[in-house]
């Protein structure tokens, strides 16, 4: 039906409505002013951000947590440049999400008018579809294209650009109806070819991964996984699709691989991949499936047709939604497991044996374990903790150590993007209040959006924020180690007193140095963020030596002069 006159604030606001949108995350701009003039009158929330960055990882993490668009408004320019980290995280990660940027008015475009940016030059190759809306009375058929685009097929970002002009534009128009998700299904032919090849092997191994997942899709997987006796692994930062205390779970196949699993997975017979894209972290660097053809019998299931056959040739392609095969697979009869019994309860063993504590903290010397303090996040926290990080090594303690306990625990980017640690959990608070969530944030990760932590205050955002202060950039460091030994260049770092800082912006802080001070840290922490809904800081300074799990700098260092004799 067609409404009365309205702006083309009102207008896009309305339509934000009829499909479902209750959050919003931005940094307010003149470019967009009456927009925010429309979320006025709207009971939109519309959380404000301190750097657009940070806006466009919570609206990430929106999108993870709900499987619904996250919603993200910032201004032209800088502010469109800044949101472009989190939008590159959306498309690598298949998060649905849909980015509105304020532009210039349409009188100035083509005239590198102040902040102008062309955008769909800017973002054409990091989302699913980028366009500019230059019509008011055209903004609804946008708006439910834009959501169609987000969710349907492999999940990703739409960025919509809306001139200053257009939206203070009055005009009649009607309304859409609400997107409708489209997702295609396996054939039944399709599933009985699956059901074939899994029933001739002799060691196979179901790998998940990627976008579209909901927590009846796990049900049903895991059912599936136990009907079958299968053992099952999870692609690199998508370890939240089984519950890792599940006896079938066998560990995540991405950076920093168990070598027995690794050895598995190479060593499988058919593989079955439920999602990822099986891009380098998945694969080793392209090394644990040859390319194009592996020499495993690869069933590979994506949500994008396009995807399937891209890198690797699999023997079955299945384009499908990870809710429609999960549910046909969990329907399907089961086959005749004897050939791989065991297989179930070996790969756990191997799982088990990998998280046992590291031998570089087996002597006792070091005065800060961080294994232990793994150990006491898992002692005191809820089962179904969110865990958020961005990128580092420090990550490596939560993803080797840590048990997801299934769908919706973990928050991390795929894409290696810094900086996501601090946006995803205040917004994960924000999102479900009743879930304790814990941070994992490296030394210079954090300080690239911690000013976040002022968007938890305001909020009333509880989240624990678990600082590891090695003063430096770990990850570069490690890696110059291994190609440059001995020669330290930019990865040094001079910090700030994390715990004072938390103080500042009106949360709770502390610094803990010893593994006997974290568990009352983080106990008080636990009962102070309950308490108050206010976030709380842990800076843990430790030896920055202590770069894995599996290797020192100086042992690193050591083998590479060694190697260079």
């Amino acid at each position: 039906m067609t409404q009365p006159s309205r702006t083309g604030g009102q207008i896009l606001v309305d339509a934000l409505k009829i499909h479902g949108v209750d959050t919003a995350f931005g940094v307010p701009g003149e470019s967009y002013l009456d927009v925010l003039d429309a979320l006025h009158d709207s009971d939109i929330r519309f959380i404000i951000n301190r750097q657009e960055g940070g806006a466009a990882f919570m609206a990430d993490a929106y999108g993870k947590m709900t499987g619904k668009p996250g919603i993200c408004f910032v201004t032209r320019g800088p502010g469109a440049t800044n949101a472009s980290i989190g939008v590159h995280t959306a498309y690598q990660d298949s998060t649905p999400m849909i980015l509105f940027i304020g532009q210039v008015g349409s009188d100035f475009i083509d005239r590198e008018a102040f902040q102008e940016v062309d955008y769909r030059r800017m973002y054409g190759q990091m989302a699913k579809w980028v366009t500019q809306i230059d019509r008011a009375d055209r903004i609804p058929e946008y708006i439910a294209r834009a959501f169609q685009v987000a969710t349907s097929g492999r999940p990703g970002p739409v960025v919509l650009a809306l001139p200053e002009d257009m939206l203070t534009t009055r005009t009649t128009v009607a309304d859409t109806r609400s997107y409708q998700a489209v997702q295609a299904s396996p054939s039944a032919a399709q599933i009985d070819t699956l059901r074939t090849m899994l029933a001739g092997a002799k060691k196979p191994l179901v790998l998940l991964g990627g976008g579209g997942w909901n927590p009846q899709a796990c049900a049903d997987l895991q059912r599936f996984a136990e009907a079958n006796q299968l053992p099952v692994t999870c692609a690199f930062r998508f370890q939240d699709l089984l519950d890792n205390g599940h006896p079938h779970y066998a560990g995540d196949v991405g950076i920093g691989i168990n070598p027995k699993l690794a050895a598995r997975v190479r060593e499988a017979d058919v593989i079955l991949a439920i999602g990822p894209r099986l891009g380098e972290m998945t694969t080793s660097g392209y090394s644990l499936l040859q390319s194009p053809v592996p020499a495993q019998r690869l069933i590979h299931v994506h949500a994008d047709a396009e995807e399937l056959g891209s890198v690797y040739q699999a023997e079955l392609m299945i384009n499908s939604g990870m809710p429609q095969v999960a549910a046909m697979l969990a329907a399907m009869q089961p086959v005749d497991a004897s050939a791989w019994a065991g297989s179930v309860a070996e790969a756990r063993a191997d799982y088990a044996a990998w998280q046992q504590q590291p031998a570089i903290f087996k002597d006792g010397s070091a005065p800060l374990d961080l294994w232990q303090v793994v150990q006491q996040i898992e002692q005191l926290a809820p089962h179904d903790v969110i865990i958020t990080n961005g990128a580092g090594n420090y990550a490596t303690w939560a993803h080797r150590f840590h048990r997801y306990g299934g769908k919706c625990t973990q928050l991390a980017p795929t894409s290696g993007a810094m900086g996501y640690s601090v946006p995803a959990g205040v917004a994960a608070k924000i999102i479900d209040p009743a879930r304790t969530v814990i941070t994992f944030a490296g030394d210079g990760e954090y300080l690239m959006n911690g000013q976040e932590l002022a968007t938890a205050v305001q909020y009333k955002a509880g989240v624990i924020i678990i600082v590891f202060n090695n003063a430096m950039f770990g990850t570069i460091r490690m890696h110059q180690e291994r190609e440059y030994p001995g020669r330290v260049s930019g990865t040094t770092l001079h910090n700030p007193d994390f715990a004072a800082l938390a103080v500042a912006f009106g949360g709770q802080g502390e610094v803990v140095t010893t593994t006997a001070e974290f568990a009352p840290a983080l106990e008080r922490a636990l009962a102070y963020t309950s308490a108050q809904s206010l976030p709380a800081v842990i800076e843990l300074r430790y030896d920055g030596n202590l770069i894995t799990p599996g290797a020192t700098l100086d042992t690193i260092r050591k083998n590479a002069e060694a190697a260079r004799r």
